[in-house]
């Protein structure tokens, strides 16, 4: 892995010092809900120290914990969830689903058994976000745009990872799951011979499998993270139990996002994978065990600047 590697970190972009604002990468990110309040934010910090700008799409609550924030998110521009599609086109990634509420598929049916007439009136994103339910505004919304731009960049995580159909995921989207949404994405494989294959194979051929079957690249995220393309393989070692704390997932998202930008998905998943475990190795040298997705979201840009310092040409 290590000559592999190298490769990898070589291919990522380093902004020229001719660059502008801009130039760098631009982010959407769409998260957070009344429940959870951190779990978009850590993605956003961790995001914003990498790319140009950062349009930050939440509820009103979050959006305004961001705005009272703003010494801190100097780089970002806060939008209202009815205004995302404004800036879908103009953005190079998406990121959806941190925070964003989960809701069990059970409820999802009843809830569109009882409302069938209206859910199925649903044509543009005004509708969906009159939905009052989370966690089925969760399913819609995510539905509703993955749908409606699968020519974009997406990286999909969380909320929206648990709750989205297979049939919606984009060509080349990042997922980043854990073992047990993994678990969850494969109970909805509609196909009963990929079903026999994945209860069958051992996991990096689940992942190969599935990742070709729907055109994705798949980050499991774990004590060793698995990275599968439809062409490609990879695992990262490294990390610690420190890394075990809520939200370093969703710093994992936030860097995945902010370097699909500007390089390829394959590449961005791979790098995003060491940089974030490297980060934990670092802190658990000044921290020990003892240290929370904070501490690993400011620790993202000292640890880049020593692997690309390493990495980059003389």
């Amino acid at each position: 892995m290590e000559n592999s590697l190298s490769i990898y970190l070589k291919s990522i972009k380093i902004p020229e010092k001719s660059s502008h604002k801009g130039q760098n990468g631009r982010l959407l990110l769409v998260g957070g809900s009344h429940l959870f309040h951190a779990a978009s934010l850590w993605s956003l910090t961790t995001a914003s120290r990498i790319v140009d700008l950062v349009h930050y799409a939440s509820i009103e609550e979050n959006n305004k914990i961001v705005q009272n924030r703003k010494e801190e998110f100097r780089n970002g521009i806060i939008i209202p969830r009815s205004e995302i599609e404004s800036y879908i086109d103009e953005d190079d990634c998406i990121l959806i689903g941190p925070g964003m509420v989960r809701e069990d598929q059970k409820s999802i049916r009843q809830l569109a058994d009882k409302k069938q007439k209206y859910i199925s009136k649903i044509k543009n994103l005004k509708e969906v976000n009159q939905i009052q339910d989370e966690g089925v505004l969760t399913y819609y919304l995510t539905k509703y745009l993955l749908e409606k731009y699968p020519h974009k960049k997406w990286v999909i995580d969380a909320g929206s990872l648990q709750m989205m159909e297979l049939s919606w995921i984009p060509k080349n989207a990042i997922l980043t799951p854990h073992r047990k949404e993994f678990e969850m994405l494969k109970f909805k494989v509609q196909s009963e011979k990929l079903k026999v294959f994945l209860k069958t194979k051992k996991l990096d051929e689940q992942l190969k499998l599935f990742a070709k079957e729907y055109n994705c690249i798949i980050l499991l995220k774990g004590e060793v993270d698995y990275i599968a393309s439809p062409t490609q393989f990879e695992k990262i070692e490294g990390g610690n139990a420190g890394m075990t704390k809520g939200g370093t997932g969703d710093v994992l998202a936030g860097l995945v996002a902010a370097l699909y930008c500007k390089n390829d998905a394959f590449s961005s998943a791979v790098v995003a994978s060491y940089i974030n475990k490297k980060a934990g190795d670092d802190l658990f040298k000044t921290h020990g065990y003892w240290f929370n997705a904070s501490d690993l979201s400011n620790q993202i840009p000292k640890t880049m600047k020593e692997v690309f310092e390493r990495t980059s040409p003389k």
